[in-house]
């Protein structure tokens, strides 16, 4: 368990869909993202969302080494992508290139919107 830190995104595999929640396999360790750490909307079908077998990823955000579980949450996450341990560069020229584009780009994109 020493390996796990909250906050830390992790891939697991589905073994288990219970109308509470979605059960993952992590390396030794297994873990548990509870409905309420699936969505901010309201969950009819858990099995709309996985399926047994199928590899996630899921952030750490509870570690209970007593019973060697994993309390887990995919809200937010782009939970059936690869994700990396890199950080975003500052380039030479900063950030600036977002800075001055970025106002332009919402109203371009909210003129797309409301056609």
């Amino acid at each position: 368990m020493e390996d796990y830190k909250v906050g830390s995104i992790v891939k697991g595999e589905v073994t288990g869909i219970e109308s509470y929640g979605i059960f993952l396999k992590i390396g030794d360790t297994n873990g548990l993202i509870h409905i309420s750490e699936i969505a901010n909307n309201y969950i009819s079908n858990i099995n709309k969302y996985v399926n047994i077998g199928e590899k996630i990823y899921a952030e750490i955000i509870d570690i209970d080494t007593e019973n060697n579980r994993l309390k887990l949450s995919i809200k937010g996450l782009n939970y059936k992508e690869f994700y990396s341990n890199r950080k975003v560069q500052e380039s030479v020229r900063g950030f600036s290139p977002l800075q001055q584009n970025l106002e332009k780009w919402m109203d371009e994109t909210l003129k797309e919107m409301e056609h």
